[in-house]
């Protein structure tokens, strides 16, 4: 699918809330408006949806619905939460701008509402995120453009998907900030993932714990790894200096049971004389 661009510079610039020149807002029958069905949110808000009413109910709607013209109905654009509220209060009609908006400006539209006014967990958001940019062909800058952040914020909110499933259901529950998983990003291995967000879940463990404790874990893995290396270097000069004492390429390969030692020979007359010459110095080395 194409790259669209030129979509504005957050919700208003794609959805108008005042009608435009030459429209009329409408009174649509609630029963003929369906949900859009990219909705980012996972669940409905029952509770919210009932403050809204209550809030409908004294001042009225501040905010018409946009919908598309969809089949014999209309699908949501934006709106949701009024047209649930409209349902609950058992309005049979809604104020309504009717738009031809296409699927590119819909979905995009929807997604940064969503993203904009309402309280979407970190996960939520950041597959609304990935599905602009995978559906649509937009870039993170574009993205950032469209919902009113910076690029690095949109990129960090994005990488949370990279944590493995365990984790994200965590964040998704609500159990796991996104400011607690994001140092766990540094990990590499995801059972150790796993086993800090869990902890931190347990323990009620603040950012700074978090962030100090794999701090503590990089430090220790990276102090590992020089000690590894430095071993490394040590058994490769020991192997370097057989070769030279032997006159032989000698080397070293990791077996599933140690190690495998490897000395080279041109012949066969050659494995014999070494091996006469290796057992006349070990039985002179008993004997003294």
């Amino acid at each position: 699918m194409a790259k669209t661009r030129g979509l504005g510079k957050g919700l208003d610039a794609l959805i108008p809330v005042a009608p435009l020149a030459g429209e009329e807002l409408q009174e649509i029958s609630t029963a003929l408006i369906r949900p859009n069905a990219r909705q980012a949110r996972a669940a409905v808000d029952e509770e919210g949806i009932v403050e809204l009413a209550v809030s409908i109910n004294e001042h009225g709607l501040l905010q018409p619905v946009v919908v598309r013209p969809q089949g014999d109905g209309y699908e949501l654009v934006a709106g949701e939460r009024r047209w649930r509220a409209f349902q609950l209060l058992g309005r049979d009609t809604i104020p309504a701008l009717v738009r031809d908006y296409d699927d590119v400006k819909a979905a995009c539209a929807l997604l940064v509402e969503n993203i904009q006014r309402e309280n979407l967990n970190p996960l939520e958001e950041a597959t609304a995120y990935q599905r602009l940019i995978k559906e649509f062909g937009l870039t993170q800058e574009e993205v950032a453009r469209l919902v009113g952040k910076s690029r690095a914020a949109v990129a960090n909110t994005l990488r949370l998907l990279t944590l493995p499933p365990a984790v994200l259901k965590l964040i998704s529950e609500g159990e796991l900030s996104a400011g607690h998983a994001r140092p766990l990003m540094k990990i590499t291995a995801p059972e150790i993932q796993e086993a800090f967000a869990r902890k931190t879940v347990a323990k009620g463990l603040s950012v700074r714990e978090v962030e100090a404790a794999v701090e503590l874990l990089e430090t220790d893995a990276a102090s590992t790894d020089r000690e590894a290396a430095a071993a490394d270097e040590k058994l490769a000069g020991a192997i370097k200096e057989l070769s030279g004492a032997l006159e032989k390429k000698v080397t070293l390969h990791p077996s599933r049971r140690g190690w495998r030692l490897a000395i080279y020979f041109h012949g066969r007359e050659e494995i014999i004389a070494f091996a006469a010459l290796f057992l006349k110095r070990g039985k002179v080395s008993r004997e003294t």
